[in-house]
Formats: structure tokens, sequence, C-alpha cells
């Protein structure tokens, strides 16, 4: 398909359906990429804050732990609280529910933490449902089309509109893979394109699609005029945005190949700015790969790249100047279920059983 070959390394943007590789189309601009995601939300009942309570940003990753230990912990990400509702004496919190939610037919006490402190607890919650709205629609514009494209708006049938599971693979602006979006790509409109002659806009019902959060905006934008040059480019971020700064890393490496350093190479790590865990992957990857690199966004995935194919062989050597920032802010964590946890002492352990010696100044 040359006219998509020809168009893909030029355009940000490939609407490609996912089981076979066929593209779509290639376009410079999407409408609806950016938004607010679903959310899940929880008021919590008989709320008993800890310590300085639940900021409205209440963490990228906070644990619900139910007081029944026969029944596991379940996670928000990106929680945020709406306050106590005048009158009660209830908490409200909404987040972005993991793949398995509260534990089936348990409505009891839980109790609440971020990962590094307790934030509260409550005699026992309810799981509000969201009210329906009409999922905003997502537009390619100025789309050159595949001739297969082509052919099913030709056809204009329900079951042709219909182009099944896709993914909006998303370019740089050197062309280089950064990420991509996978939507049920079915077709709502389409017309005529002022970008030029024979260029459409195309309409996709954005009932399954989560947008990339609106705080994360800024960061997308950085990335998409093309990778940092320097280390370190995420230090002025909070937590929250370090996090969406980390996905696009991840998302960016495993579509590159990469090429692993011999053994015996000596990494340095600059500390200065791990105060989370974002930002101590965040600092890892670029001792190991540079501006913008990756190794791991979690202990089980820093094994994983121990083993080859991440820009390390073993054995190696990690110098991890100022050291104390991470040992202050990561030494007193939490488990899932609550637990107290040394995140500072399990990676150097991690890291050492994947053969890198570190040293620590």
């Amino acid at each position: 398909m040359q006219e998509d070959e020809k168009g893909l390394g030029s355009a940000l943007y490939a609407l490609t359906e996912t089981e076979h590789g066929h593209v779509w189309g290639v376009c410079a601009e999407v409408e609806g990429l950016f938004g607010e995601p679903r959310r899940g939300t929880y008021e919590l009942f008989g709320w008993v804050p800890e310590g300085s309570g639940v900021p409205a940003w209440a963490g990228s990753r906070v644990w619900l732990v139910p007081e029944e230990e026969a029944f596991e912990a379940w996670l928000l990400e990106d929680a945020e609280s709406l306050g106590q509702p005048s009158g009660t004496d209830s908490l409200v919190l909404t987040g972005l529910d993991d793949h398995e939610g509260p534990p089936e037919g348990y409505r009891g006490p839980v109790r609440v933490h971020d990962g590094h402190r307790r934030l509260g607890s409550c005699r026992e919650f309810t799981r509000i449902l969201p009210p329906d709205r009409m999922p905003a629609p997502i537009v390619l514009r100025g789309l050159a089309q595949s001739d297969q494209l082509r052919a099913a708006l030709a056809e204009g049938t329900r079951r042709a509109l219909d182009l099944d599971e896709a993914a909006l693979e998303i370019r740089d602006g050197r062309g280089e893979p950064l990420t991509d979006r996978l939507l049920q790509a079915t077709i709502s409109g389409w017309r005529p394109s002022s970008y030029g002659a024979d260029l459409i806009d195309l309409e996709l019902d954005g009932g399954r699609f989560t947008p990339v959060p609106e705080y994360a905006r800024p960061i997308w934008e950085r990335w998409l005029a093309g990778p940092p040059t320097a280390v370190n480019a995420w230090a002025d971020l909070d937590t929250r945005r370090r996090g969406a700064w980390h996905d696009l890393v991840r998302d960016r490496a495993f579509r590159r190949t990469r090429r692993d350093r011999p053994a015996g190479h000596v990494h340095e790590l600059d500390g200065r700015y791990i105060t989370d865990e974002p930002a101590l992957h965040l600092a890892i990857g670029e001792a190991v790969n540079g501006p913008g690199g990756y190794f791991g966004g979690c202990l089980s995935a820093v094994t994983d790249c121990l083993r080859g194919n991440f820009g390390y062989t073993a054995p190696g050597a990690l110098f991890w100047r100022d050291a104390a920032t991470a040992r202050e802010h990561l030494s007193r964590t939490l488990t899932p279920d609550g637990r107290p946890y040394d995140l500072f002492t399990a990676v150097l352990e991690t890291l050492a059983e994947g053969g890198m010696d570190v040293t620590l100044a």
C-alpha cells in the first residue's frame, strides 16, 4: 500500500487495524485525544482522617484496604478527593479503577493509603454510578485514506463502517514511534477536509476510547515535539505529571530497538530529584539509557530489564549520586495492604541480584 507508506513517514497519527496491521489512513491532527477518562467514584461513610487528611489530588496510586483480611485491597489510580458533602461524615473519592475493583459483596470498613502514608479509614462505603454522558467523538482531521477505507466509506453500510478494534499509532515530530491508543473504530461520519484535496475529516465513535487526561497534555506536547535531549527534563514536575512522563518513556521504549552496552559498563545516576517512585524509575532509566531512557517502572520490570535487551549487560556498575534523597523519601513506603515497606532498600537488592554493583554517594 504505497500511499500509506509514503504518508506514514510525515504524519503524526496512523489509524491501524490491530489484527492484521492494515493502515486505514494517516493524518497530522486528532481532535478528542485529550479529555477526562471515565472514573470510579466512592463515598466512604464514617470517614476518620489520619494526619493532614486527603489533599484534592490524593495520589497516583491510592489503595483501599478491607479490614477483613480475606479480601484483597484494590487500587484507584490518579485519585482525587471531592471533599466531604455538607452535613455528612463521609468522604467522596474518585479515580481510575483497576481491573479488579472492590471485592464482590464487600462494603465494610476500609483503610485508605497512598503508598507512603495512611490517609484515613471508614466504616463502610458505596460505589456511586457516574451519570450517563455522550462521549466526545474522535476526529481525524486531514486523513489520507487507504483504498480499503475508501471502499468502506463508499459502501456506507453499518457493517462496512465498523472497522473493529484499531490502534491510533502516534509518532513524534521526528517521525519516530511514540505510543498508541486503542479504540473501537466505528465510523460515525466523514466529510471533505480543509487540509487538502482528497483528504477527509473522519469521525469515530468515542464510546470505548479512553482519552489522555487533560493534566497530561503539556507532557504529551513536549514529547510530540521530540524526545528530551538532556536528563532530568521531568525534574520540575509533580508526582502526577512525572507518572504521565514515565508512561510515554515506557511506551516509546517498547517501540524502539535497543543495543545493550557491554558488560562492565559503569552507569551514573543523578539522584537529586528522586523524591517519589516515578522519579526513581525515570532516573534509573536515564542512568542506563540516557535522556528519556527506560529501565522499568516497578521492581518486577527492573528485574526484566536486568536480564538484557534494555541497554544493560550483566555484570555492570551504577554510581548513584545524592542517594540520600531517595533514601529519605522511599525508605518508608507501604505495600498495597498497608504494611511498612522499604522501597529504597528493595531497589538496591533488585539491582544487586541483576549483577549491578551499586555505589552510593
